[in-house]
């Protein structure tokens, strides 16, 4: 091997191991960036189910629970939980509260918010949405927390962690039971736990340019055998131009309106050919 060769292989090696390293770290940081779930003193098992099914319908499996209540595997709790009493349930750690504000970034969960910068604990609150956003740009651990179904985190506890979310709601019944609060907000942060759903892929190949100009050309003629006026067709015309680049057709969709509009104007030119031959009067213009 010439020592070209060499250089060309060595190069290859450490770009091949340089591109491992960063999937290594691509991956680590994915899994870092998945939060652990945190229920503080639920009262009910069945809430304790429903907020497992909701991670692991959401890609989260590290449940943790502060002071909570029994959990028997014929249960409530299990009842609730569907295939996340496979996993995400019976590996359920107990904590307690310090654990959790001692290890994690941490994200409080409240319906009541304050409304300007004079209620330190409760404002400044982030949506779901921003807060999926906010999240994206820490590589921490962090911790999603729940309150109980009843009152939720108080404000000394919502005072010891780093942010507060908030879902909004009605303003005249904003507060959401504890299941509906946790599946709404993992909807949300799916981004961030969630490689792949069992949605199909939805990236929309445009049809061809050149198939979408005969369909206007089809088009032009079936407005041109309806007997409108020139403007009116001119308008619609570029109406319809309008729609078609708004709705970035794909090529089936374009090929089956073409093969409408072939067929529409064929049948509109036959009727025009029987109308003269048998002197009948064409099909009516606007005057």
């Amino acid at each position: 091997m010439s020592d070209g060769e060499d250089g060309d292989a060595g190069e290859e090696a450490t770009e091949a191991a340089a591109a491992a390293r960063a999937a290594e770290t691509a991956e680590t940081v994915a899994d870092r960036r998945k939060p652990v779930v945190v229920v503080v003193e639920p009262e009910t098992p069945g809430n304790v189910g429903t907020i497992a099914r909701a991670m692991k319908n959401f890609g989260l499996t590290d449940l943790k629970l502060v002071d909570p209540p029994e959990i028997e595997e014929d249960g409530e709790a299990y009842g609730f939980a569907g295939h996340a009493r496979e996993d995400v349930l019976p590996n359920a750690e107990e904590v307690t509260f310090e654990e959790v504000v001692a290890n994690y970034h941490t994200v409080g969960t409240t319906a009541i918010t304050g409304e300007d910068d004079r209620s330190h604990e409760r404002f400044p609150f982030k949506t779901p949405v921003e807060l999926r956003e906010s999240l994206k740009a820490v590589d921490a651990p962090t911790a999603i927390v729940f309150g109980r179904e009843g009152r939720g985190l108080n404000n000394e506890e919502l005072s010891r962690l780093d942010e507060v979310c908030s879902i909004p709601a009605d303003d005249d019944y904003p507060v959401l039971n504890l299941g509906q609060a946790a599946t709404v907000l993992l909807y949300e942060l799916r981004d961030l736990t969630v490689d792949e759903t069992q949605l199909p892929d939805t990236e929309v190949t445009r049809a061809p340019e050149a198939d979408v100009e005969r369909f206007h050309d089809f088009f032009d003629e079936f407005l041109a055998a309806t007997g409108q006026r020139e403007h009116v067709r001119e308008k619609n015309a570029l109406l319809m131009r309008r729609l078609l680049g708004r709705a970035h057709p794909t090529e089936r969709e374009v090929h089956s309106l073409l093969g409408t509009f072939r067929k529409a104007n064929a049948k509109l030119e036959h009727a025009d050919h029987l109308a003269a031959k048998y002197d009948e009067p064409p099909y009516p213009k606007e005057q």
